[in-house]
């Protein structure tokens, strides 16, 4: 995700800011200085997915990425409104797991932080 004049700047920082607040309450429609909206964020996020989905239609491949945008990509899968994200967890080094087909997607997992089930 683009954050424009946030990029760099520590979460100590940022909760000085009125619309840092703002943004982590209706992220949907609070675009940082500079940066982009989440749902532009979440839009390039699942058209890739989609596009990869297209070019390896019986493949297993791995995506990664910061947790925001794998929580809006998520979100996009689940059916859960961008202003939920905040509701739940996307932890550092864990695997989501998302099922693309032509008759559409589902998640088969989320936030795992164990063993890999082969």
């Amino acid at each position: 995700m683009h954050f424009g004049e946030w990029e760099g700047k520590t979460f100590t920082e940022l909760a000085e800011r009125p619309e840092w607040n703002a943004f982590n309450t209706v992220r949907s429609a609070i675009r940082p200085p500079g940066g982009e909206l989440m749902i532009e964020c979440q839009n390039r996020m699942v058209r890739e997915v989609e596009r990869i989905g297209r070019e390896h239609p019986n493949d297993t491949v791995a995506l990664v990425s910061h947790g925001d945008p794998l929580r809006a990509l998520l979100a996009h899968f689940l059916g859960i409104p961008i202003d939920l994200i905040p509701r739940f967890e996307v932890s550092t080094a864990s695997v989501s797991v998302v099922q693309v087909a032509e008759w559409g997607s589902r998640v088969l997992c989320m936030n795992h932080t164990g063993e890999i089930p082969v």
